[in-house]
């Protein structure tokens, strides 16, 4: 059975992640108090309504509860954003992912229960920063403060390697998990036997300062 979704604030990340779901032909609710933003993304969603998503009997009425997951984004209205995740959380919505305008937003959605907090702007600025420093790193994902995903292209450094030579564990404290190869064939959990091409894409996830020492002299 698919999963339903609700996306609640239909500015510019919430639109784009109400495509994006659409896109995945999964069921999405958009929500939004603008009944201009919902005219502009009704063709992108299962249904869109005009609402005001503080107020719990709006969201009692349209069975809110009922979905798998809820998104928050209430772009600068903090006051909105904290007041729909409280209520998200109280009404006992499964999983409440409410995206933060600054860090006092965060500590506050932290201290009401939201599931996960997303900070776009903050990551998408890491992601850069990793991208225009290293010519090696093609994309970054932070999976806490001290761990992060990262995907390296490999250099003739270790072209013909496998990864039992390599031993990246080892020497680095980091694990290859995936090896993209030049023909877009994913090796998934590669064996030790897997050999490194040039410019294959190795996906690593370690610690960030593993991974940094890894991308600086390992690769």
């Amino acid at each position: 059975m698919k999963k339903s979704f609700a996306v609640i604030g239909l500015g510019r990340f919430g639109g784009t992640l109400c495509k994006e779901l659409n896109r995945r032909r999964v069921e999405v609710l958009g929500i939004d108090k603008d009944m201009q933003r919902v005219n502009e993304y009704s063709e992108f969603a299962t249904q869109a309504l005009v609402l005001d998503a503080t107020i719990e009997e709006n969201l009692q009425r349209i069975g809110i509860r009922n979905f798998d997951h809820v998104f928050v984004s209430h772009g600068d209205d903090l006051q909105s954003s904290i007041l729909t995740t409280l209520l998200l959380k109280e009404m006992g919505v499964k999983k409440v992912w409410v995206k933060a305008k600054n860090d006092y937003h965060h500590k506050v959605l932290e201290k009401i229960g939201a599931d996960h907090i997303i900070h776009p702007e903050s990551e998408m600025a890491k992601r850069l920063a990793h991208h225009v420093v290293s010519e090696k790193i093609i994309d970054y994902v932070e999976l806490s403060d001290e761990y992060s995903i990262v995907e390296v292209i490999a250099t003739k450094k270790i072209a013909g390697k496998t990864l039992l030579k390599l031993d990246t564990r080892a020497k680095f404290g980091v694990t290859i998990v995936a090896i993209k190869k030049r023909d877009r064939k994913i090796l998934v959990s590669p064996s030790a036997e897997s050999t490194i091409d040039k410019e294959d894409v190795l996906v690593v996830i370690g610690n960030n300062d593993d991974l940094e020492r890894f991308e600086e002299v390992g690769v």
